[in-house]
């Protein structure tokens, strides 16, 4: 009898994810459905469909089902079919998201997004304890603490890694193309923002990189720009990768450094009326040549300097398509006390793309061959964030190529720029203002 009870069981996982799947995809498509109706009639319709399937579950299916578990993973399936950082958070999960609003909580700094399911490591804060364990983009997180994040909430899984300073949370991790998942302690900590690389590479190339874009750090940048500019560089490479951290706001005050003129991004939601985010040339600081570098683990506000630049055809930008995450998300709640957390507007590029859905893709693409980093359950003490280490070109493939194309566009981008003084450090200001 157990033996029989086990391919039962197996076959009802099966029908679950697929059955969530299919509903997701269901409710999505109804607005498409119906010839001349109306998108709301469609909606309407593909909403019986989700209610006979349920009901055919229930009635048919070998063994009764725990339909909230269906229901729930239906859910969570459309959330993510729409939005990969989208969450549903029951009234219980949404009072704890209440409580750690604005609390002072040690985390792991990671930046999660939702895909296949799966929690995905979009990148890791240099210098926090996911970075210091090898955690990186493309990783995919299986469990926390034991628990399975298959239909975790996003925002839940984010509860679940933030605690107090000096407590472990264990994760189990999956790599693609690695062995079997690997259970890691991660030690809780206070997160810092890490330091602005910058130096002056050979033949006078300045090079910029922010390694995440939190409040303040677009000022950093704007007086490194103008200590490298005094030192006599004649170029720069602005290296985005890795960058996932940090605000919209931030991105666009950085791309605001390098533009005289020009629509930089735009917000827009079904609800949010569309606001335009205009170049001045009061801000600009750097009207030399420029190169962006980015990857998969660029994100937010650096996805939103990125295609400013490239589509205002103020910088080529070299590297991997970034990761696609850039919008303005709240939390809606529901009549039985829990809440959506869903995007409500996206920014887009100047030429009207949504980053979050398209990512921004190089004018030179690049892949960058990462050394595969062997993980081990044993992870050594922690140490203290150091200052970041000065890059090695030779070393550094992806800047090579970036070098290169700076040193063979840099007469074009000399043409499109106009000369003029660099503004006073006091001139820099906000993209709101």
């Amino acid at each position: 009898m157990r033996k029989q009870l086990a391919p039962m069981k197996n076959r009802f996982k099966l029908v679950f994810i697929t059955v969530s799947a299919c509903l997701a995809a269901l409710l999505l498509v109804g607005a498409q459905v119906g010839g001349s109706n109306s998108p709301g009639e469609g909606a309407y319709r593909q909403m019986a469909v989700f209610t006979e399937v349920l009901h055919r579950i229930k009635s048919d299916y070998v063994e009764e089902p725990d339909l909230k578990s269906v229901t729930l993973g239906a859910l969570n399936g459309l959330l993510e079919a729409i939005d990969p950082f989208a969450s549903y958070l029951n009234a219980e999960q949404y009072n704890l998201y209440l409580k750690q609003q604005g609390a002072a909580k040690a985390d792991v700094g990671l930046v999660l997004a939702k895909r296949f399911g799966y929690l995905t490591v979009v990148g890791a804060l240099a210098g926090s304890p996911a970075a210091k364990a090898g955690l990186t983009t493309g990783d995919l997180i299986e469990s926390i603490q034991g628990v399975a994040t298959r239909d975790m909430p996003l925002a839940y899984a984010e509860l679940l890694l933030r605690g107090d300073p000096g407590t472990t949370v264990e994760v189990t991790m999956l790599r693609v193309g690695g062995a079997e998942p690997l259970k890691i302690a991660l030690t809780r900590a206070r997160i810092e923002d890490p330091p602005l690389a910058v130096q002056m590479l050979p033949d006078q190339i300045g090079y910029v990189r922010p390694q995440s874009l939190s409040k303040g750090k677009a000022h950093q940048v704007a007086r490194a720009l103008e200590r490298l500019q005094s030192q006599g560089a004649k170029g720069l490479i602005l290296d985005l990768r890795q960058c996932a951290v940090g605000s919209a706001e931030e991105g666009i005050l950085l791309a605001d450094l390098f533009l005289d003129k020009g629509l930089m991004t735009y917000l827009e939601g079904q609800k949010v009326p569309r606001q335009n985010f205009e170049a001045s040339p009061k801000n600009t600081v750097w009207r030399l040549p420029v190169v962006v570098t980015t990857n998969r683990g660029t994100a937010d506000g650096a996805e939103i300097a990125a295609a400013a630049l490239l589509e205002n055809k103020r910088a080529e930008v070299v590297g991997e398509r970034t990761f696609g995450d850039a919008a303005l998300r709240r939390a809606i709640t529901m009549q039985d006390g829990g809440a959506i957390i869903l995007s409500v507007a996206k920014y887009y590029s100047p030429r009207g793309k949504a980053i979050q859905d398209t990512g921004v893709v190089p004018s030179v693409p690049y892949v960058e061959s990462e050394p595969f980093v062997e993980l081990e359950e044993e992870q050594a003490p922690e140490q203290p964030a150091a200052p970041a280490p000065a890059v090695k070109p030779e070393e550094d493939n992806l800047l090579k190529k970036a070098i290169e194309v700076l040193k063979s566009s840099a007469p074009a981008q000399a043409a499109r720029i106009l000369p003029r003084a660099a503004p006073a450090a006091a001139d820099v200001a906000s993209p709101r203002g």
